[in-house]
């Protein structure tokens, strides 16, 4: 059988990033990347790996957000391309990490 993940082309991380806002914080209503909730994507031939944070180390939807992340990734990659998804406490999150339009929508 051929390897497909050779193949195949790899979306660039702005490509991740734009699909990503996708993923919605659901205790606050806001796309993870307008939050500055994604911290790094980084592509390679093989893998996708991603840091992530949540606005609080106490929020209870660490996990369920983790997975949607790794779902909607998994989409926009050949298989058999890992895809490692991290949550990191450093920096903390704050919210200048925010767009202006998620400053906007929340009149910050």
């Amino acid at each position: 059988m051929a390897d497909t993940t050779a193949s195949a082309p790899l979306p660039d991380s702005n490509a991740i990033l734009a699909e990503l806002r996708q993923v919605i914080d659901p205790e606050v209503g806001m796309n993870i990347v307008d939050l500055g909730l994604v911290y790094r994507v980084d592509v390679a031939a093989d893998a996708v790996a991603i840091d992530m944070t949540m606005t609080s180390p106490a929020c209870p939807m660490g996990d369920m957000m983790v997975d949607e992340v790794k779902t909607v990734v998994a989409a926009l990659v050949p298989a058999g391309v890992r895809i490692e998804v991290q949550l990191v406490w450093s920096p903390p999150w704050e919210p200048s990490r925010m767009s202006e339009a998620a400053r906007k929508h929340f009149q910050w």
